[in-house]
């Protein structure tokens, strides 16, 4: 009899093995763990989950290919820009597909879903119960973090669905990926003492001196009525106005033309101001002066929503946005999927097509270090966004040559390989001295970051208060953002369409740029340095910081016709 039993236990698991599908296997489950997080409990059976079905997309290869050429300025419609409709209807799945998740969802008792307006995500409401059954494998427990003080809801275990189910959907949302809250660490330090009436020195950065380096004059300023640009936001950080005309009281005052307030708001923004936030919206408007401003804060309409997820969503589904998006957020590469990571590319490719610029800040540590190899972090691995690095003044006190800051992310991707617009720039590269051993790190995948900027001993107000020595790729970024935005305006008022996906013009157009030359990010202990600045393109401060009248030209001689 037990023989017996055991062969139907074995037919049970074959069978199994052939029916459900484990739609993220290659998801590092227990990432968590590293990172802080700390499983409280199980989630109550009745306790209301969300969780988002992605579907799979159609025409995926047409739509990159179009992509590319919309963002390529040598290509003949170079800013030839969709509207979200249009993509809607090149990449939305096909009503069979959404009909075939519906049915499968409802079967198993879930009613209520909102498909998405690109019709490429399912967001569905469910008791923990009907999500445990739904997924099999999965089991759902509340989390905490120091730094974070909502709990979430996340499985500890991996999930499988049916395998005929698993061939129309991509990844579902909710049920793995914790929020990046160790991406969050803006620091300020102490800045050196100096004599406060030498006229010829500057204690820290501020606008007037980050405008003065890229050669932006008090006559760039905005004005155009379809230029705006926006910060993202994530994880409960928001801003203040009250912070935000404070700062440009002490900080900009009559220097040049400006804004004190945020335009438009979108999502929360009710709790006490951040340091990042502050240091985002301040920074912005110092170099995209007087340039439409918006907020974009995304905490999830439940707490166990994935914020990023859902800022990707609304982005897709919002008719219009800004054209410059400055996001300082990150995860390590590693704990994602593979399918996850893929289709966030392909959002990032939605928004190329539409015209729309994403830069992100590449991280705070460097090479960074996992298992004595450099780790790539995400999103700024994509091929398909900007990666910002950071630098520092050479002489600290004076405006003039920058250095590659030790805690500027960069590196290259463990996943992505390595998009045609930068490879000869990386090959290079490769033949330069100081190169890291080579086993720590995947030579042949996306390097960056793309471009840099200061990020170091930053003014900014916080609770009206001013705190100086604020530092982080999470300062360039902004200070970027700004920059491009009025590149924008140069463009916008010669009737040509805005810059759109940035790095086909950046790698074609490398002399726009002040080359940064000294100075290493941090490595692993083995080897304490990572990747080193040089002449050309490196992957700690890409091919340097903006030449605000050079970007411009080059920017300008592109669509003469």
């Amino acid at each position: 009899m037990k023989f017996l039993l055991a062969i139907f236990l074995c037919l049970i698991a074959l069978t199994n093995s052939t029916l459900y599908t484990a739609l993220e296997a290659d998801q590092s489950i227990d990432y968590w763990k590293d990172e802080g997080w700390q499983m409280i409990e199980r989630v109550e059976p009745n306790k209301i989950l969300e969780l988002s079905f992605a579907l799979k997309q159609e025409n995926l290869e047409e739509f990159e290919d179009l992509f590319w050429k919309v963002s390529n300025p040598r290509s003949e419609i170079y800013g030839q820009y969709l509207s979200t409709d249009q993509i809607t209807e090149i990449l939305s799945p096909q009503y069979e597909t959404i009909s075939l998740i519906e049915k499968w969802l409802k079967s198993h008792g879930v009613t209520e879903c909102e498909l998405v307006a690109n019709r490429d995500y399912l967001n569905c409401q469910m008791s923990c119960k009907i999500a445990e059954e739904l997924l099999t494998g999965a089991v759902f427990f509340y989390f905490r973090h120091d730094k974070y003080h909502k709990r979430i809801i996340r499985s500890a275990s991996r999930y499988y669905i049916h395998a005929y189910i698993a061939e129309y959907l991509d990844f579902i949302g909710g049920v793995h990926r914790f929020p990046a809250v160790n991406w969050l660490k803006t620091k300020t330090v102490d800045l050196p003492r100096v004599n406060p009436h030498n006229s010829k020195v500057h204690v820290g950065v501020y606008p007037k001196i980050l405008r003065q380096r890229y050669n932006l004059t008090t006559d760039d300023i905005g004005s155009h009525p379809n230029n705006s640009q926006v910060v993202a936001q994530f994880l409960e950080q928001h801003f203040s106005n009250a912070d935000l005309g404070e700062f440009m009281s002490m900080f900009v005052g009559s220097d040049f033309v400006h804004q004190t307030e945020i335009t438009k708001i979108v999502g929360p923004n009710d709790g006490k101001s951040g340091i990042e936030a502050s240091l985002d919206t301040q920074y912005i408007m110092g170099t995209g002066a007087n340039i439409t401003t918006w907020f974009w804060s995304t905490a999830g309409r439940h707490d166990n929503q994935e914020p990023f997820l859902l800022w990707l969503q609304n982005i897709a589904s919002t008719k219009v946005v800004p054209p410059v998006h400055s996001v300082s957020y990150g995860d390590v590469e590693s704990s994602l999927s593979v399918p996850y990571m893929q289709r966030v590319n392909t959002e990032f490719m939605k928004a190329g097509v539409r015209g729309i610029t994403i830069l992100f800040a590449s991280g705070d540590d460097g090479a960074a270090c996992k298992n004595n190899k450099f780790s790539p972090q995400f999103p700024v691995s994509s091929p398909y966004i900007t990666g910002v690095g950071g630098t520092g003044f050479s002489n600290p006190f004076t405006v003039g040559p920058e250095f590659a800051y030790e805690i500027s992310g960069g590196g290259f991707s463990n996943v992505f390989d390595q998009p045609k617009y930068q490879a000869d720039a990386v090959a290079a590269y490769m033949h330069t001295a100081n190169i890291p051993p080579q086993d720590l790190f995947n030579k042949t995948g996306r390097a960056y970051p793309d471009i840099a900027a200061l990020c170091r001993h930053f003014w900014v107000v916080n609770n009206r208060v001013p705190v100086p020595g604020v530092m982080g790729t999470s300062a360039s970024t902004p200070t970027v953002a700004g920059i491009i935005s009025m590149v924008n305006e140069h463009r916008l008022k010669a009737n040509k369409p805005v810059m759109g996906f940035l790095n086909p013009f950046i790698y074609q157009n490398p002399h726009a740029f002040y080359d940064v030359t000294s100075g290493c990010n941090e490595g692993c202990l083995t080897h304490d340095k990572g990747f080193c600045a040089t002449e050309g393109f490196d992957p700690v401060t890409g091919f340097g910081s903006p030449n605000f009248p050079d970007l411009v030209k080059a920017a300008m001689s592109v669509f003469k016709k």
